[in-house]
């Protein structure tokens, strides 16, 4: 793709991913922006507020991370397990297509990860390409939420230092949006030198890292969550004094994978006797699709 020179004044782009690079810094980023795919996402099973931020939060999240990937090359899941009140989340980013569910109680209190998980545990699994071997990197679910938790994993298994921040709103009334920046340090820099940064040997954390970090740690819940305000114009705000190198991202949508066709392949590689037992009393056998709340009643 063909960089893109940063200016102010672009009207904003709803349902957008737009990377940036400072190469003079060392540091990349990801803006994104969430409109119909989320409203789509999180409407589908009328989740009390609570429940509905942290969702949001991950899709965003999922979204930042699985746009780094090759349009054409694998996938990204997050997934959280736990035995507090919420008990499964997951999210899925496959070339643009986006999708999330959680299961957990309705009154859910809104607070940090320990408050809403108990004792969990969050796992990012990888898929680079269909013949590539499957990557996963799993963290403990600490913090105030799941940004925080993906921030720990970068640190700590990727000694990639990371800033994320999110913001949801909306309801399933008015719909929803949402909104999230990425940043990261680059310890090799953007031309393959030799590492410039380790937490874990006690180098100093460096003054290009502190810079942008403290600048982007500006941002607030409105900024990235405005219709008013365009991604563009957003890392002008943040980073005018800066060469900024921008680069348009697949467009995020909502996407389940389930068709009938899929589903009735998958059923058919059953054997009979097992077909039988799932069929219901009309003859047909009902699967549950819990990421697009929809039933599917196949022949089979």
């Amino acid at each position: 793709m063909t960089d893109t020179p940063i200016r102010e004044g672009l009207a904003p782009i709803r349902d957008r991913s737009l990377s940036f690079a400072v190469p003079a810094r060392d540091v990349r980023g990801r803006v994104i922006r969430l409109d119909a795919s989320i409203t789509a996402i999180l409407a589908a099973h009328d989740y009390p507020p609570a429940l509905a931020q942290l969702l949001g939060e991950a899709l965003v999240v999922t979204a930042m991370l699985g746009a780094t990937l090759r349009e054409n090359g694998g996938g990204l899941t997050l997934q959280a397990q736990s035995d507090g009140p919420v008990s499964l989340l997951v999210c899925d980013y496959n070339a643009g297509q986006l999708r999330g569910y959680l299961r957990g109680e309705p009154d859910t209190p809104a607070g940090d990860l320990a408050t809403m998980f108990g004792s969990g545990h969050l796992a990012i699994t990888l898929d680079q390409t269909e013949a590539a071997e499957r990557y996963q990197g799993i963290v403990p679910l600490e913090g105030d939420g799941i940004a925080d938790a993906i921030e720990q994993y970068f640190r700590a298994s990727e000694q990639l230092p990371t800033l994320i921040r999110t913001a949801v709103a909306g309801n399933t009334v008015t719909g929803y949006s949402a909104g999230g920046l990425l940043l990261q340090y680059l310890p090799r820099g953007e031309e393959g030198r030799a590492r410039l940064f380790a937490e874990d040997d006690g180098t100093p954390e460096p003054e290009d890292w502190q810079h942008m970090r403290t600048l982007a740690a500006t941002v607030t819940p409105d900024e990235l969550n405005s219709p008013d305000l365009s991604e563009e114009a957003l890392l002008w705000r943040l980073f005018h004094e800066e060469e900024v190198r921008l680069i348009p991202g697949p467009t995020p949508t909502r996407g389940c994978r389930c068709s009938l066709a899929h589903i009735k392949d998958v059923i058919e590689r059953f054997p009979e006797t097992e077909r039988a037992e799932m069929r219901g009393a009309d003859g047909m056998i009902g699967v549950d699709c819990q990421f697009c709340a929809r039933v599917w009643r196949i022949a089979a």
